[in-house]
Formats: structure tokens, C-alpha cells, sequence
């Protein structure tokens, strides 16, 4: 049984139906915790609400990241997560020249193709739906997609609603016809309700720190990153890891209240995006680094017809 009605939604002062007013919204609930799931936008994770409360941020108006191609809520970012350093790339045997100019990409400051195909120009096919759980596909087939990403392939998705959280399992597919790398990831934004920014507390595992140049493309270098635990304040953050522990959390904490995102299997490399002069974080789980799919660094290979299975797991407690 699916649940598609309309579910009344508050951010802030704003008062709107399901998020981009899409009738193929898909509501879960399970005890204190609500979400929300557009499968005709990218699978994207819409809303979290806990205790009537909203944790995702930037998602108070979809229609305009929409329109701008900006990222939002839980993306996911496929088939590159973060940035190229240019607009060709080789790997697995095939190369790709990509059309800056094509509607499906959305440019960094410095022109460089960023987080794949735009989450809003994803349509998502659904197989099942109940009150707590969503299983979905995506054929990567057509001929736009790919001159992006010259690969067949299918990408597989489950998200499971619990009263303490919610785990996004997503599985890589190759097509018969050849090898797939594998360099997706996602970029889920988290606030706390009710708390300044500032007051928010931190916490990473200990990590191996990716040296960036100047367009924030990573060298090939690491440095260690101890375990880091502080209270935010005027702290900023925007850092890509190599991952250390087979199951490392990380998380945010505060108000009485503690979201983690832990990484539970084929997640290699995480991103760490907290601009001090924003009311988010960032805590995103990725299968290779930033620009991977041209350095070659970190990248995974899919041989036809096998599989490459991902999950990561969102957890809520209160009353801390």
C-alpha cells in the first residue's frame, strides 16, 4: 500500500502542500519520525521530520533549487559526487566529453561540472511502496544520460524508516555490455530545530584529511585527521576524508537532540561541508573522492552484471 496524499508541510512561516507539489511524493512515518521521498526528482529526500520538527535544510523552496540545479535535502549526486576537474574524463575502458552547456550539468564558480546529473531531471521508477519503506529503480539508458556518463547501468534503491531512523541502501547494477566505475555519492543537509548554528556540536571520526588545490580538486596527498568533537561557533568546514573505521559516524548534536550519519557498507571517502555563515551541515557519504572519475584515484569498477551495493544510515535520538 502506498501512501501518496497530500501531507501538509511547514517550514518556517511557509505553508505549502507536498514539497514541488509532486502527486508522486511519498510519505513513511514511523513513530516520532516522518519523511518524505520524490521519486519523480531524483529519489530526493525531501523532508525528515522528527517530533513534528524539520532536519533537513534547504528545502524550503525545491522549486527554485530546481530551477537553479542547486542541491537540497538528501541528493543523491550520480554519476560523480562533487566536482570534475574538466569537462573530460576516461575510465573503465571509455571516454566521455562532456557539453558544458547540456541542460543535465550544473557548473561550479570555477566552470567545473559539479554533482552529475541534476537530482530534478531523474525519474525514478517505483516497485514498491509501503508506510515505511521505498524500493526504486533508475535505468541509466537514454542517450542524454548517456553522453554524461557513457556506462549502462541500473542504480537500485530501498529507504527504511524506523522510529530512530532511516537507512538508504543503493545498489550499482552494470549492464552486460561492459564495466561501470563507480564514484556516486550523496550530500544530505542537516540543522538543528530551535538552535543557533554556532551551537551546534560536531563530531567526526578519526579520518585521513584529502589535500585540495585551489579548485578544491584533491592532489593525491593526505594528512591525519584526528577524532574531532567542539561546538561549532564560527568553525568552517569544507573537506573531503578517505575513511578510516569500516563503520565511522558522524554527527551533530544539540537542543537536546543528536543526528547521526553512519556509513554501513561501500562508502569509502565522505565530504564534510559546514559554511560557518550557513545554517547547515553537511555530512555526506561517497564511493570514491572528488574527481575520481579523472584521476582514477579511489575508484571502484563494476564488472558487467555485477553489483555494487551501498548503505548509509540516518539516526534521531532525543532527550539527550
Amino acid at each position: 500500500m502506498s501512501d501518496r496524499e497530500g501531507w501538509p508541510y511547514t517550514t518556517g512561516d511557509t505553508n505549502v502542500m507536498n514539497p514541488l507539489n509532486d502527486p508522486t511524493a511519498l510519505r513513511l512515518s514511523a513513530g516520532a519520525l516522518e519523511a518524505i521521498f520524490l521519486p519523480a526528482r531524483g529519489m530526493l529526500g525531501a523532508s525528515l521530520r522528527h517530533q513534528g520538527e524539520e532536519l533537513l535544510r534547504r528545502v524550503e523552496d525545491l522549486d527554485a533549487a530546481a530551477a537553479k540545479g542547486s542541491t537540497a535535502g538528501i541528493p543523491l549526486l550520480h554519476p560523480w559526487a562533487n566536482r570534475l576537474a574538466g569537462s573530460h574524463y576516461e575510465a573503465a575502458g571509455r571516454g566521455a566529453d562532456l557539453d558544458l552547456s547540456s541542460p543535465l550539468l550544473h557548473l561550479d564558480a570555477n566552470r567545473l561540472p559539479i554533482h552529475g546529473v541534476g537530482w530534478p531531471l531523474l525519474a525514478w521508477e517505483v516497485t514498491e511502496a509501503t508506510h515505511a519503506r521505498i524500493l526504486a529503480r533508475l535505468d541509466w539508458t537514454r542517450n542524454d544520460l548517456l553522453a554524461v556518463f557513457p556506462f549502462r547501468h541500473r542504480i537500485e534503491m530501498a529507504v527504511t524508516l524506523l522510529p530512530d531512523g532511516v537507512t538508504v541502501e543503493t545498489t550499482l547494477v552494470a549492464g552486460s555490455n561492459g564495466p561501470v566505475p563507480v564514484s556516486f555519492g550523496f550530500h544530505p543537509y542537516f540543522g538543528i530545530p530551535g538552535l543557533p548554528r554556532a551551537q551546534w556540536r560536531l563530531t567526526l571520526p578519526a579520518l585521513r584529511r584529502l589535500m585540495l588545490d585551489s579548485r578544491a580538486i584533491p592532489t593525491g596527498e593526505e594528512t591525519p585527521f584526528g577524532a574531532f568533537d567542539r561546538v561549532l561557533g564560527d568553525l568552517n568546514f569544507d573537506d573531503g576524508f578517505a575513511v578510516v573505521d569500516e563503520h565511522p559516524v558522524f554527527s551533530i548534536e544539540g537542543g537536546g537532540r543528536r543526528i547521526t550519519v553512519e556509513f554501513l557498507a561501500g562508502y569509502r571517502y565522505a565530504q564534510v561541508f559546514a559554511p560557518k555563515d550557513k545554517d547547515y551541515v553537511a555530512l555526506e557519504p561517497m564511493t570514491a573522492p572528488t574527481n575520481a572519475l579523472v584521476s582514477g584515484r579511489g575508484l571502484g569498477i563494476v564488472e558487467p552484471g555485477g553489483r555494487y551495493r551501498t548503505a548509509f544510515r540516518i539516526g534521531v535520538t532525543a532527550g539527550l
